[in-house]
Order: structure tokens, then C-alpha cells, then sequence
């Protein structure tokens, strides 16, 4: 209970705000929609309401303001109205016996968790050599870290594009590797720099101590650096999982692909429905929320076995 209640204060308090956003969001079509129905709306005409403040128009036409909350294409909609499309195309789904349908997102997330947990494998296990390459050896410290700092300055939205056309000159018809790659070069840096930290972490004594045991570079690394290391990994891993699904995410936005959370996303903006972009951005949430919770029962169980103890 004690990590439930601050959870559900923020999640109330961020659905509050939401709630209350709401309103001056989508005043204006709120007011186009009345004006259409030969309501009463001051100032009438869309052109005469641009320049004017939305609060002075929720003053003005207060009688439209709930209104806002019913809108069929909102600009901003409720969480009742997400709740009820992200309803809509899962577990409705799955109760029609059409979970993999294409209309439903478990089947678009299923399609982007495929990229993503190929990306996390590749970036994780890039990130793992990197940072011991870096910790053994001088030359790799002075040249991978600073290319790694740079590399993360690279908007991947620029990036992204590049990948896919390189991809597709190469040869690469499949459309789950550039996204991969995409989702690795997000996940990497995280675990290189928490991975140079923990194996860096044992201190001389510890390191002086395997060597009076005649220990070798080899056991020193399995012995003492790589469990040293270990809550550092995960705690990147965390970070990781989440930075490898937005890259999957953001590598299906260019591909013009119709499958995935980051088509719907596409798709729900080309065909203005605001509706199919928050249930999919709303399920990208909790599948980003499931995989780091799995990754965090797994670091709990690795470090009890351990000998860890929090």
C-alpha cells in the first residue's frame, strides 16, 4: 500500500488536470458545432472567435462548455472517451474472438513489441561489449565515449528515415530490422553508461585483494566487476526497454507500414481521429509500463539470489 497510494495521488492528479484541459481544448469546435446547430454563439462566425481567447469564449458561451466533453473528433478527448476506444479495440476484441484482428491494438502490439525486444537484445548487447571494451582498455575509453556522447545529440526523427533508406539499398526487405536498429540506438547509451559505472564500481582494495588471491584479469572480471555491475544493468534495462519501444515507435511513423502502435498513430492523424491516436498512445504506455514491470521482478529475484538485500 505504501507504493500504491503516492501512485494513484499522481495518476489522479494527472487524470484531474487532463480532465480539466479539457475544456478550453476544445472550446472553439465546441462552438463551431453550435453555431452549425442554429445555437446561440458569441461571436457568431469561426474567423470573428481566432483572435479571442479561449477562456473569454468559455466566459461568453459557458452554456457550450460541457459540450466539449462530448465531441466526436476532439482535439483533446476525455479519458472516459480513451478508456472506451482503448475498450473498444482490445478486450472488446478479444470478446468478438478478433484479438489479432488488424483493427485491434493487440495485434498492432504485438507487431511493435517484435521490433522492440530485438532492438532492447541488440542495443543491450552492444552497450554490455562497449562498456567493457571501454574499462579494459584506454584507447576504446578515449575513442567509443565520446562517439557515444554524440551519437545521442542525432534527433532520432532525423535519424530514423536515414536507416529505413540505407536499409532498403542494402537489401533489407524486412521491416522489423530497421526498426531494431532504430530501437537499439536508443537503448545502448543507457546501458554503456550505467555498465562503465558498475564495472568501475568494485574499489582498489577489492581489486587488491582478488590479486593477493593471484586471481586472474579474467576471474576478477567474473568474480567481482561483473556482480558489482549487475543492479546497475538492471536499472538500465529499465530505462532501456521503454527507450527501445518509443524508437520501434517512432521507426514505424517513416516506413509507411499499416501495422503497428506507431501506424496507428500515423493513421489516426492522416484520417483525423484524434480517438485512435490516444487509445494507441495509451497502449504504448502500458506495454512500456508491462515490460519494465517484468524487468523489475526480474532485478528483484536476480539480486535476492544474489545476496542482495534492499
Amino acid at each position: 500500500m505504501r507504493n500504491v497510494v503516492p501512485v494513484l495521488v499522481v495518476l489522479s492528479a494527472i487524470v484531474g488536470l487532463w480532465w480539466a484541459a479539457v475544456a478550453p481544448m476544445n472550446m472553439r469546435a465546441a462552438l463551431d458545432v453550435a453555431e452549425r446547430a442554429k445555437e446561440t454563439v458569441v461571436p457568431v462566425g469561426s474567423v470573428a472567435r481566432r483572435d479571442i481567447s479561449v477562456f473569454k469564449l468559455m466566459a461568453n458561451n459557458h452554456e457550450h462548455i460541457a459540450s466539449g466533453y462530448s465531441l466526436k473528433r476532439p482535439r483533446l478527448p476525455t479519458p472516459v472517451q480513451v478508456g472506451k476506444e482503448f475498450w473498444k479495440t482490445t478486450g472488446g476484441m478479444v470478446a468478438k474472438g478478433r484479438a489479432f484482428s488488424k483493427r485491434s491494438l493487440i495485434y498492432h502490439g504485438w507487431i511493435t513489441l517484435q521490433s522492440t525486444l530485438w532492438g532492447f537484445l541488440l542495443g543491450t548487447t552492444i552497450g554490455i561489449l562497449a562498456a567493457v571494451a571501454i574499462v579494459y582498455s584506454r584507447v576504446a575509453d578515449m575513442s567509443l565515449m565520446p562517439w557515444a556522447v554524440i551519437s545521442q545529440t542525432i534527433p532520432i526523427v532525423a535519424l530514423a528515415p536515414m536507416i529505413i533508406v540505407l536499409s532498403n539499398q542494402v537489401g533489407i526487405e524486412d521491416r522489423i530490422v530497421p526498426k531494431a536498429i532504430i530501437a537499439a540506438y536508443l537503448c545502448y547509451f543507457p546501458v554503456l553508461v550505467s555498465m562503465v559505472k558498475g564495472l568501475r564500481s568494485p574499489s582498489s582494495s577489492e581489486l587488491d585483494l582478488l590479486k593477493t588471491y593471484n586471481a586472474g584479469g579474467l576471474q576478477s572480471f567474473l568474480k567481482l566487476r561483473l556482480p558489482a555491475s549487475v543492479p546497475y544493468l538492471f536499472t538500465a534495462l529499465k530505462v532501456g526497454i521503454a527507450a527501445a519501444l518509443v524508437g520501434t515507435i517512432v521507426g514505424e511513423l517513416p516506413t509507411g507500414a499499416i501495422s503497428g502502435l506507431g501506424a496507428r498513430i500515423l493513421i489516426g492523424d492522416q484520417f483525423g481521429t484524434p480517438l485512435a491516436i490516444w487509445s494507441a498512445l495509451f497502449a504504448a504506455a502500458l506495454l512500456a509500463g508491462v515490460l519494465v514491470t517484468l524487468l523489475d521482478i526480474a532485478q528483484r529475484v536476480t539480486l535476492h539470489r544474489m545476496g542482495f538485500r534492499s
